[in-house]
């Protein structure tokens, strides 16, 4: 057949069935034509006993500029691609070079690495002892398109592989490569793994390594959380991601497999973030059921566990100023207002802040991170509801107004408000609003509603939607009870003996 090469085991297998069949009938079992049966049945040797053909079909178009301006340019610039050296020569050499030499242009380059180019880099393949080595590193996950309540997702895995059985834990971070992520995720896979490997592996992250300096060393927390779980640190070469590859590459399929699972749900948004790490969590299950086996082995393999997890966790002191608000790390929070002038001992973990007034817990939010446009805000539109209601009209200036806005219905009813109502009206009614969704539980239900007002152009009514989504108590009925009278008791008593 033209292009195919006829192999060893072609011609014996042709050979074993001639001997039964005709010409035609052992040639088409054999995988090849008639006309090559014949020259085979005739040939001497094997097709891999015959020399290679050593002579050219046709002059080599480069032959004139080869060692005079390819091969000087290859041996000083390595990395340079085919396509530039043939770009460079057709400015060069104006006509002589079309693109379609591209092709030949590539294997004489190819040819010559091999026979004169520079040394590649060596993969070498390890093997991995039970119990030795735990890989941690982070992926990011924004491709997956996920969403939590209709809005993007912005968010990365913590991931953990023991590099023997591949069990592996994972975590969803929707904030940086930080220590506490780091210290949260590593120890929330040991305890679930029910051991410690004897070595500790990751890539270079600043929130383990001290980067910027000259020395290869750990962060003072990062060491301690190593010798609080008795495990040897080490890392790759910083830029060789593939020498951390037994985590690397799990990154692909981990994430190849929760694509799939999206697929197979059929929509990408999750009601909060709880949903979507219980889905996660699903995800990597499944994977460690195939891995059960090897994972007991290396299970018995692995070092105890300590008494108790060690801090993951920073702390910090912040200030609730009389706005009700305070700032960590750059990004604005809310308080209680019952908290305003006080020092908060805040405890920074990986996915929130625990607020501390002598030593106890007063107040607890998720963590945001600041954004690339200024630092972020996470406004909790219940801590001002009291306030607001006595001070209505101070809603339209407020500065965090539109972070005030739980749901996207409540910003439209506003701007809707604010166009075809009085100020005084529109912002008494919008404070109306957010104290029915906060105060009775239904912003989610409200939202839906206002939605469906929009749409009818029409203006909401609080005391229609207070009567529908909160409707008052009714008063209790009056019950009167006579007291029987006394005597009664004693007639009940004599029929008792009589009887």
């Amino acid at each position: 057949m033209p292009g195919t090469h006829i192999t060893d085991r072609q011609v014996h297998l042709y050979m074993t069935k001639r001997k039964g069949h005709t010409q035609e009938v052992a040639a088409a079992k054999a995988g090849m034509s008639v006309r090559t049966a014949r020259r085979v049945a005739h040939a001497t040797a094997l097709p891999s006993q015959k020399p290679e053909r050593d002579w050219r079909t046709r002059t080599n178009p480069f032959a004139d500029v080869w060692d005079g301006e390819i091969v000087p340019l290859l041996r000083s610039t390595p990395k340079l691609k085919a396509i530039t050296l043939l770009q460079k020569l057709q400015r060069d050499h104006v006509d002589r070079f079309p693109d379609s030499m591209r092709r030949t242009l590539e294997r004489h380059i190819r040819q010559w690495r091999a026979l004169e180019g520079p040394s590649k880099e060596v993969f070498f393949p390890q093997t991995y002892e039970p119990g030795v080595r735990g890989l941690s590193d982070f992926t990011h996950m924004d491709q997956l398109g996920v969403t939590i309540a209709g809005v993007a997702f912005s968010h990365m895995l913590y991931h953990f592989v023991l590099a023997y059985s591949r069990w592996e834990y994972a975590s969803v971070v929707d904030g940086g490569e930080s220590f506490q992520a780091l210290a949260t995720g590593l120890q929330n896979a040991l305890w679930q793994a029910g051991g410690c490997p004897l070595e500790h592996r990751s890539d270079s992250l600043s929130a383990a390594f001290k980067n910027r300096k000259e020395e290869e060393d750990f962060t003072v927390r990062y060491k301690a959380l190593l010798e609080h779980y008795g495990m040897a640190g080490t890392r790759n070469n910083r830029g060789l991601g593939h020498e951390n590859g037994s985590v690397e590459s799990s990154h692909r399929y981990l994430k190849d497999q929760i694509d799939q699972a999206l697929e197979l749900r059929g929509h990408r948004d999750f009601v909060d973030r709880g949903t979507y790490d219980e889905f996660v969590r699903g995800v990597v299950m499944r994977r460690n059921r195939r891995n059960a086996a090897a994972f007991q082995v290396e299970r018995a393999c692995l070092q105890d566990l300590p008494e108790h997890r060690t801090t993951d966790f920073a702390e910090e002191e912040a200030r609730v100023t009389r706005c009700g608000t305070f700032t960590v790390r750059g990004v604005l929070y809310s308080a209680p207002s019952r908290l305003i002038s006080h020092r908060l001992k805040v405890r920074v973990y990986s996915g929130r802040l625990d607020c501390y007034l002598s030593g106890a817990l007063v107040h607890s939010t998720p963590r945001t991170t600041s954004t690339s446009k200024g630092r972020g805000r996470a406004i909790d539109y219940r801590h001002f509801i009291d306030s607001l209601k006595r001070k209505p009209q101070a809603f339209r200036g407020l500065a965090f107004r539109d972070d005030l806005f739980p749901r996207e219905a409540y910003r439209r009813t506003w701007e809707q408000l604010d166009r075809e109502m009085t100020p005084r009206n529109a912002c008494k009614t919008m404070v109306g609003l957010l104290e029915l969704a906060g105060n009775h539980g239904v912003e989610a239900q409200l939202a839906d509603r206002l939605d469906a007002l929009l749409e009818r152009g029409e203006l909401p009514d609080l005391t229609t939607l207070f009567d529908e989504f909160a409707p008052r108590q009714a008063e209790c009925p009056v019950v009167v009870v006579e007291m029987p009278d006394a005597a009664i008791y004693d007639t009940l008593l004599a029929e008792e003996v009589v009887v």
